[in-house]
């Protein structure tokens, strides 16, 4: 490829090709973009702040960036109402071409219906990809100033933030025997749908034409046209940041208005608020009736029933989690209403119609597993007993119905064996490219409880100050996610901890493959030497180019 990098960060492309892009390139150009909006933000300069938006969103980086978004993540194959998808790299390419300002004008979304816990449904609003791509591209200019003026404590749809550091905010402003003993659960009523036009017209930091597209464009609903005059849709790319910045604010508010002997702290992730509070009554006559003043400019409102006030001995549930004091300590652990819905889930999998013991383990596990690691930074290791418990049942009820006839001694030696001291491991036999496998149930007892270190509040995943603190977090994230795969951790850190294509984090988030420096047939081994980890693109890249990969040691296409 032959690309040109300008002063401002743009790429002259030369090259028609989507697999000729220098990936590495664009990332330094677009951070760097990133890292000048923060410094801009912080100084208080938005005149200069909109210049840079402007430069990265014309940039070449910048919209190469935003298609590869859309055509990676788990929404890629789902059309808008315009029934397209950009599936092949001929149409990437194009597609980078077509994200320009002049002459855009957004489709209607989508609208389908999803099911909530308490048996409602959900509407979620489908943009067509060229427009998820354009938020994409406006996004990369306005996350960095929402990361720079969030509140502290506010964790949903973040980088680097999580629900695990929410709770951990709720343990720091609970646990204390001076903490408060009141809590304010506040429930935004259909925050997503509610939130006024005006007001993000008036103080969302964007160009303000595209922003005006986006809000109006309206919704189609079983082939009829419905126009928006309020809200931004849940499913677009750009929402939760635009409903972030819409709820910002608040707990610097909190802050102003009381002072710490009231011991008022502030917890939100998403439209999930908790406040604690000194006294029942301070947070009834005082805090409550600020907090809906706030909402009210917004055009947003509390759910009456579901916001009320609890003392910390009863508890409250929070994030699918239990926070609540027993004789003066704190503890957390996982709600009832959440083990009921996980356990449904998975009692619902264990059907007569399994055609295997192999399948059905192979559907139980991904369940089990990310149940547990969810639970696993809280109290909750009896609860993981309990659940593995009521698996065994439904899983030995299961083997007597298929063999009705056979004794019980035949059954446990057919589905259970004995494993790490444990006698009574169901497995089953999976096939897999042409092989079969044994394949044994996930105990959800098995994980380990490992305690969660909070983020700081402070932390800007796009300024360059803070990246030795992020990658150290991200060093123990993905330690613990691929512990027990000991070539897979070896290579992530021996790697940097980044793809050897692009040079960005290999993170959960955008998942890796295994590059064999020699093809298995060809002779090459699966061991660590040999192996490398790239990200799924980058992977594709290099077997499309047939090129040496950028490394530690050169790799030739697999």
């Amino acid at each position: 490829m032959t690309a040109v990098a300008t002063r401002a960060g743009a790429i002259s492309h030369a090259d028609g090709r989507w697999t000729a892009i220098n990936w590495r390139q664009a990332h330094q150009n677009v951070r760097r973009l990133q890292a000048r909006i923060v410094k801009a933000t912080h100084a208080g300069r938005w005149g200069k702040v909109k210049a840079l938006q402007r430069l990265l969103t014309h940039s070449f980086s910048g919209r190469a960036l935003a298609v590869r978004r859309v055509t990676e993540n788990q929404g890629k194959r789902t059309p808008g109402v315009d029934r397209q998808v950009w599936d092949t790299p001929e149409k990437k390419m194009k597609a980078i071409e077509t994200l320009k300002r002049r002459g855009y004008q957004p489709l209607p979304l989508r609208r389908i219906y999803i099911p909530k816990s308490n048996g409602r449904l959900r509407p979620l609003s489908i943009p067509v990809i060229k427009d998820r791509a354009m938020q994409a591209l406006y996004l990369l200019g306005l996350d960095p100033i929402a990361e720079t003026t969030a509140d502290l404590n506010s964790y949903g749809f973040r980088k680097g933030r999580s629900t695990a550091d929410a709770i951990g905010q709720c343990f720091n402003a609970l646990a204390r025997k001076t903490s408060a003993s009141y809590i304010l659960e506040c429930d935004i009523k259909s925050c997503f749908d509610e939130i006024s036009h005006s007001w993000l017209l008036a103080h969302i930091p964007m160009d303000k034409l595209i922003l005006h597209q986006w809000l109006k464009a309206g919704f189609m609903d079983r082939n009829i046209l419905y126009p928006t005059d309020r809200g931004t849709p849940q499913g677009g790319v750009a929402s939760p940041v635009l409903m972030n910045l819409t709820l910002d604010g608040l707990e610097k508010l909190l802050k102003e208005r009381f002072t710490p002997a009231d011991r008022v702290h502030y917890i939100r992730f998403a439209d999930d608020v908790v406040i604690t509070g000194r006294t029942k009554e301070l947070l009834e006559t005082r805090v409550k009736p600020l907090v809906e003043e706030f909402l009210q400019v917004r055009g947003l409102s509390l759910s009456p029933d579901k916001t009320s006030i609890k003392q910390i001995d009863e508890g409250f549930d929070f994030l699918g989690q239990n926070v609540r004091k027993y004789k003066g300590k704190l503890l957390i652990k996982p709600s009832a209403k959440n083990v009921k819905a996980f356990l449904a889930k998975a009692r619902a999998k264990i059907s007569p119609q399994q055609t295997s013991a192999g399948e059905l383990i192979a559907q139980l596990n991904p369940i089990i597993r990310g149940w547990a690691n969810y639970h696993q930074h809280i109290v909750s290791k009896r609860m993981f007993v309990k659940v593995d418990n009521f698996i065994f049942q439904w899983l030995w009820q299961w083997t007597r119905r298929r063999h009705p006839g056979r004794p019980r001694r035949w059954i446990k030696r057919k589905y259970f064996t004995t494993r790490g001291g444990d006698h009574w491991v169901f497995f089953g036999e999976l096939k897999k490219e042409g092989t079969r496998r044994q394949i044994f149930l996930f105990n959800a007892a098995s994980v380990r409880i490992r305690r969660h270190c909070k983020i700081k509040g402070e932390a800007n995943p796009y300024d360059p100050a803070m990246e030795t603190y992020f990658e150290r977090r991200l060093d123990a994230q993905m330690s613990a996610t691929l512990r027990g795969y000991r070539q897979l951790l070896s290579l992530w850190k021996k790697q940097d901890r980044r793809c050897l294509v692009c040079q960005q984090p290999i993170t959960r988030i955008t998942g890796w493959h295994r590059h064999h420096r020699i093809w298995l047939v060809n002779g090459g081994a699966d061991t660590t030497d040999n192996v490398a980890l790239l990200h799924p693109t980058c992977h594709q890249q290099v077997h499309s180019r047939d090129s040496a990969v950028v490394g530690p040691r050169p790799l030739k296409g697999r």
